[in-house]
């Protein structure tokens, strides 16, 4: 089956780097948008980054066109406005001003295009901040999530790029509402998501917990649970995860490991006594399925209905035989290397979001992206040749 493309004939210009504006552009490809990277000549760095941000650019800047220019020169800046002149969307997520500089401010852009959505993925959204250079990782320590996340006075950022990602994904909510108003109103508008923000949003439950409870969230290594149950419990090889989460669940639990003795307690019939109880009720659980291994508890867990997990690696998801029924697809890397990656996770009118993909090289389409625009042959080997535009070997 072919995958949904919702969003086909929609036409984006991206001025990104790193994680959270080339998410915005990936989502918006996935449901089938048009876009087209601008990337400086030679290729964007985020492509040649090492360690934790080796995989940046593969897994966020697939389904699009590369076109590389130099936007120092007034050919370069040229070209940009004309992209920009004839799209429906605009992502960037550079410094503030940046764009600005170049004469791609908003202000100028939305006059030469008024159906324009200039989505903006900035640190902060305006205030005595607004100014200051912010990363994922900056956000996540200003915002509170690294405090909830480390053990008592160790603060620990999330182990992924959690709000670069979700940072884009409000981007993109924001980008398909803008969209929604034109069809109304036939004009576009300025949209802007924040890191800081984000982060605010995603602790919301915990600043939730303080307003009504009056008593401060603890990290969630040295937290109160909610429910008795609900830890990582070693097996005789690799842990797994088990929640109880309800009186019934309270009562199939027990039974399912024979744990007889507890269920006859009436005392622990009631979920809030159990949390109680829990120094009572803990080592008993721990003991017990220490003598199992982790598929012989899975194999108990398994279509219960109660909530479990083995505690799975990244690398582990490739083989993953759930991910096999669509939650990978097929991806082509610039050297020619062939992964499988993770897909949009959505599924529209039955189908996945996904499609096998090629990573551009850097500056790949750039003719072609000319050539959209109207410019002849002679216009656009001169470009090339002079260096404002830059082309892949």
């Amino acid at each position: 089956m072919s995958a949904p493309q919702p969003l086909k004939g929609i036409k984006v210009v991206e001025f990104t780097h790193m994680v959270m504006g080339p998410t915005v552009g990936h989502i918006l490809a996935g449901l089938g948008a048009e876009i087209v990277r601008i990337e400086p000549i030679g290729g964007d760095r985020t492509r040649r980054l090492k360690g934790s941000g080796a995989g940046y650019f593969p897994m966020y800047n697939r389904g699009k066109a590369s076109i590389c220019l130099d936007l120092k020169s007034e050919e370069g800046i040229a070209v940009a406005k004309d992209l920009v002149a004839g799209a429906d969307v605009l992502v960037e997520n550079f410094r503030p001003g940046a764009l600005d500089r170049l004469g791609l401010d908003y202000e100028s852009c939305a006059k030469a295009n008024p159906r324009l959505i200039y989505a903006s993925e900035k640190g902060f959204l305006p205030g005595p901040y607004e100014q200051r250079t912010a990363l994922d990782e900056v956000a996540q320590m200003m915002g509170g999530l690294a405090y909830m996340t480390g053990p008592p006075g160790k603060p620990l950022r999330a182990g992924a790029s959690v709000i670069d990602v979700t940072g884009g994904m409000f981007g993109v909510i924001g980008i398909l509402a803008a969209l929604e108003e034109r069809h109304r109103t036939g004009r576009g508008q300025k949209v802007t998501a924040s890191l800081f923000e984000t982060t605010i949003y995603l602790v919301g439950q915990h600043m939730a917990q303080y307003a009504v409870t009056g008593t401060p969230a603890a990290p969630m290594p040295a937290r109160v649970s909610a429910w008795a149950i609900y830890d990582v419990f070693e097996t005789k090889d690799e842990p797994v995860f088990i929640g109880v989460v309800t009186d019934a669940l309270w009562e199939k639990f027990c039974k399912l490991f024979g744990l007889d003795e507890l269920w006859a307690d009436e005392s622990l019939r009631e979920n809030n006594a159990r949390v109680d109880a829990r120094d009572r009720i803990l080592p008993v659980i721990r003991e017990l399925v220490a003598t199992m291994t982790r598929e012989e508890v899975i194999a108990k867990l398994d279509g219960s209905g109660l909530p479990f997990a083995p505690i799975g690696k990244p690398q582990d998801m490739f083989d993953d035989p759930h991910l096999a029924q669509g939650g990978l697809e097929d991806v082509t890397l610039d050297n020619g290397t062939e992964v499988r990656l993770p897909t949009i996770p959505l599924e529209m009118d039955g189908k996945r979001i996904g499609a096998p993909q090629h990573l551009p090289k850097p500056g790949r389409d750039a003719r072609e992206v000319l050539a959209g625009l109207g410019y002849d042959e002679d216009r656009i080997a001169a470009l090339i040749a002079g260096g404002a535009v830059g082309e892949s070997a």
